[in-house]
């Protein structure tokens, strides 16, 4: 999927200037950084409420190249200029985390797939 068709399916506003339209194959919900750097592994969005330079900084790590902030949130100008600098591209949306993940599902960009042994 490309960052525009999220952007359009997400009613969302871009924050940076996007340099280039790229694909996105999954798609992360999270607020949990730790959570994003033990489980993302191919080449996500991240989705998240979480306004904060650690976000940008463990989206550099994993290699994400897009954040879409949810619920409103609005990264501050410094932030936007770490992320450009990053060259992550940042979006806002109005909708939920919730709402936004099963947006995008429902348009067909699937979730990382992460295991879990709930065997006790």
């Amino acid at each position: 999927m490309k960052i525009t068709e999220v952007q359009e399916i997400l009613h969302a506003q871009l924050v940076t200037d996007l340099v280039e339209d790229f694909d996105v194959e999954f798609g992360y919900g999270c607020d949990l950084m730790s959570d994003v750097l033990a489980f993302v592994q191919h080449n996500d969005i991240l989705l998240t409420g979480l306004v904060n330079p650690q976000v940008i900084r463990t989206c550099e790590v994993v290699d994400i190249h897009a954040i879409v902030f949810v619920r409103g949130k609005v990264p501050a100008q410094e932030l936007i200029e770490i992320a450009t600098s990053a060259g992550i591209t940042l979006l806002c949306t109005e909708y939920s985390l919730y709402t936004s993940c099963g947006l995008l599902y429902q348009h067909g960009l699937l979730g990382e797939e992460i295991g879990h042994d709930f065997s006790l």
